[in-house]
């Protein structure tokens, strides 16, 4: 069977470096790597929904984001970049998947439980489910359903491996567990994707020695200008106590080899401003040709688009042919 790998990034506002090392440079990677596989780059809008409900954010981000691709090396002439809501197959297969999926088995999804943890009083270990359920007017139906709308995402292409970090596991499990449901009740229709587990994907820390993110605001941003750049190292924590500054080396040593970056911290032992400074000269010399290819692509927002318009008629071709497949299994086909 011929490989099809299939990935998907929220449009969800500007990306940073922890983005990059964790995810997209993956994305990259696999691009290159697997010259013969059919790929595609998938732009979650209607996921972002779920934490985006403003249209002209919306589109901007949605933009931002093929821009972002492009300028990370992407290419449109080897995968399919596409936005998930030019495909309406997306949404009619998830709810197909809704009628064969029960309540409790969507309840064991890992944002479910951390959005019910999120606005509930937990404290007591004993607290029942039912309990907590009581206390949940601020979780939308998007964020309890999800998962059957990424199982449609990755069940629509046929896609036979797709790559996520450890803790995305249960994703392509929910998928699997969909196939073979599906395909259990109506006939076989889905093949079963495999996780591609990224294991040297790097967990890039913050400015505060947390894992970079958004949600903390401990980032330095992807596409950063020099002096955001300087601003976000020099605000980077620092531990006396570790006899050097672990903080910055932990994100020093996604920019320089090993042997070399142990090499300066052990001359400049101690002198951490001297150590940040480098930091910031990296960061800004592997930056730089990014932020401006990025800002070369946006001169031509009707290429960007361009780019999109025909990685959806890929991505339509494909899952239109899929769902003709499905509606003659579940029996709504009759001409």
């Amino acid at each position: 069977m011929k490989k099809v790998l299939l990935s998907g990034v929220k449009p969800t506002g500007r990306p940073h470096i922890g983005n990059y090392f964790g995810a997209m440079k993956q994305m990259v990677d696999l691009q290159n790597t697997h010259p013969d596989a059919e790929k595609f780059f998938m732009i979650a809008d209607y996921h972002g929904l779920n934490f985006i409900q403003n249209g002209e954010e919306m589109r901007q981000n949605i933009l931002d984001l093929a821009l972002d691709y492009l300028a990370i090396g992407l290419d449109p002439q080897k995968a399919s970049i596409f936005k998930q809501s030019d495909v309406s197959a997306h949404t009619e297969l998830a709810w197909i998947f809704d009628t064969i999926t029960t309540m409790p088995y969507l309840m064991r999804a890992h944002a479910f439980k951390a959005a019910i943890e999120k606005y509930t009083d937990s404290t007591p270990a004993q607290r029942s489910l039912s309990s907590k359920l009581e206390q949940l007017p601020e979780i939308g139906v998007g964020t309890f359903n999800y998962p059957m709308l990424m199982a449609a995402d990755i069940l629509l292409y046929d896609a036979t491996h797709v790559p996520v970090g450890q803790d995305q596991k249960q994703h392509i499990e929910y998928a699997r567990d969909t196939a073979e449901k599906f395909n259990r009740i109506f006939g076989e229709a889905f093949v079963l994707p495999e996780s591609l587990i990224l294991k040297d994907v790097a967990v890039v820390p913050g400015t505060d020695g947390q894992k970079m993110s958004k949600s903390y605001g401990n980032t330095i941003p992807l596409f950063a200008t020099d002096e955001e750049i300087k601003k976000s190292v020099m605000s980077i924590v620092t531990d006396s106590s570790a006899g050097m500054p672990k903080n910055v080396y932990e994100i020093h040593k996604l920019f320089r080899p090993q042997a070399e970056l142990d090499a300066l911290y052990s001359e400049k032992a101690g002198k951490y401003k001297d150590l940040k400074e480098a930091l910031i000269a990296d960061i800004s010399a592997f930056i730089k040709p990014l932020r401006e290819k990025r800002e070369q692509l946006a001169k031509n927002k009707e290429a960007v688009l361009a780019v999109l318009k025909a990685g959806g008629e890929k991505a339509r071709a494909k899952a239109g042919a899929k769902m003709e497949v499905v509606r003659e299994k579940i029996g709504v086909k009759l001409y």
